[in-house]
């Protein structure tokens, strides 16, 4: 799979804003669409929807949506047509490639949709990093058909592409409480907010709840910022869905908040089985604002309706966590790097914060001296939890081995692949980012383990060999 550069999605455009300064132009731009006469607006926008409107999922209700944005620019006494409101909105938008840039990072999991598939095949969700102007990147998705055996064919990714609309999201109290942990934050506002606050809750009451608080704590000196804090915890967390018609391959997750203004980078997407038995997808991902990251989780049922909250605590302060498909007696794990260099084991705290374990691997090889990390959630297999690594040696030269936890101790390393997996070839070297194999996880289908890896951030590919062939080349290690 190479970069596409027609994927394409409208993002609001404000001529000046970029530049980062003080005044835009927005208003000298209305005032100029104004003077047009009513010919000429029609006119106008009737050349714009016939070079974009087939590039674009329902073009004139985003014209609408950003003209509503900016229409206070507007002045009040002028009465517009349908056709200025929609020309202004066109005026105030623009096209991103999303994939402009590059094409990586992908992850892997079986797709909801098992229909229509031959015996042996089975139909797999691929998640990806796309880069585009301005190194932003976003997550993409698209689906390939596995099987039988080791054939594997691509399904169509063609067709206008759509972003996530953000919907009401329902906010759990555990999580503010793991914020403010991060924060070093207890004092009676804060206290008293969670305190009000039912486990689940929305915007519409978390406000509800601030616009009681006593006037003797709002008078507090250090009301306001614990208030303003509160506001960028709860903002921080949001939901999108997808029209049930949108096909996955069509659907992007698009950076929704200032915290990951920059970035949505290296998805792994994992199916989970929830505690009550039911099965779901989870995906951790770094978000980047241009100077600091954090790291996220994405929950959705099925891959059209996502749920994006912050991680928390020591262990998920860097970037590269992964989790485990399944509570390992009673406790949620998860792969991590916290320390930049070393790969490390996570658990879950009673206060969903998440914690450090020990370490699983350190560099000690001539190929990953640098450091080593994760290709993803780990993979159960009879003989253990597969855990896919990428290791980082000279030159900046990125090659992806393997290891082998104990199922029910996943602190014990049990087996090691110590001359590592794939490295880049002299074709996969070339690119965006030289020298760079990497991926954010695979999984196993009818014996057979499959492997999406990008290469120097330009193009994606996909490798395979027999399960058992791989744990066979594994060398036991430890005790």
């Amino acid at each position: 799979m190479a970069p596409d550069g027609r994927r394409v999605v409208i993002k609001l455009f404000v001529p000046g804003e970029d530049a980062h300064i003080t005044h835009n132009r927005a208003s000298c731009l209305i005032e100029r669409i104004l003077q047009l006469d009513e010919a000429d607006i029609t006119a106008s926008l009737d050349d714009v929807l016939a070079r974009f409107s087939g590039r674009h999922h329902d073009i004139l209700a985003v014209f609408q949506h950003h003209y509503e944005v900016v229409q206070h620019r507007v002045p009040t006494e002028i009465e517009l047509s349908p056709a200025a409101r929609t020309l202004i909105g066109a005026y105030f938008s623009h096209e991103f490639s999303v994939e402009a840039a590059a094409l990586c990072n992908p992850s892997m999991v079986p797709h909801p949709d098992q229909g229509d598939l031959a015996p042996g095949e089975m139909r797999a969700a691929l998640s990806l990093r796309q880069i585009g102007e301005g190194h932003i990147s976003s997550i993409g998705f698209c689906s390939v058909i596995l099987g039988p055996g080791a054939a594997i064919r691509l399904e169509e990714r063609d067709g206008p592409l759509a972003i996530g609309q953000r919907v009401g999201a329902k906010h759990m109290k555990h999580q503010l409480f793991a914020a403010l942990g991060d924060e070093d934050i207890d004092n009676e506002a804060s206290a008293y907010v969670l305190n009000a606050l039912p486990h689940r809750y929305d915007d519409t009451e978390f406000e509800e709840v601030i616009s009681h608080l006593p006037a003797e704590l709002q008078a507090r000196p250090t009301t306001p910022m614990t208030l303003e804090l509160l506001r960028r915890i709860v903002g921080d967390d949001y939901a999108v869905t997808f029209p049930a018609n949108t096909p996955l391959h069509q659907r992007v997750l698009w950076p929704a908040t200032p915290s990951e203004g920059r970035g949505m980078e290296d998805a792994r997407f994992v199916q989970v089985t929830d505690p009550d038995g039911r099965p779901a997808y989870q995906a951790t991902y770094t978000a980047y604002d241009g100077f600091n990251i954090s790291g996220r989780v994405i929950y959705t049922r099925d891959l059209r309706h996502f749920e994006v909250a912050t991680l928390h605590g020591p262990a998920a302060r860097n970037k590269g966590m992964a989790m485990f498909p399944r509570y390992i007696s009673g406790k949620k794990y998860a792969l991590c790097r916290s320390d930049g260099e070393t790969l490390g084991l996570a658990v879950r705290d009673d206060q969903h914060r998440w914690q450090h374990v020990g370490p699983l691997l350190v560099p000690h090889r001539g190929w990953d001296l640098i450091q080593v990390g994760n290709c993803g959630s780990p993979i159960e297999t009879a003989a253990g939890w597969l855990v896919l690594t990428h290791g980082v040696g000279p030159m900046r030269r990125y090659a992806i081995g393997a290891m082998l936890l104990d199922l029910e101790n996943p602190e014990r390393v049990i087996a090691d692949l110590p001359q590592g997996l794939i490295d880049p070839d002299e074709i996969e070297r070339e690119g965006y980012v030289p020298n760079v194999l990497y991926s954010c996880g695979g999984l196993v289908h009818d014996g057979r383990f499959w492997l999406p890896y990008a290469s120097s951030d330009v193009r994606i590919s996909f490798a395979s060999m027999p399960l058992d062939r791989l744990l066979h080349r594994m060398q036991p290690v430890g005790g």
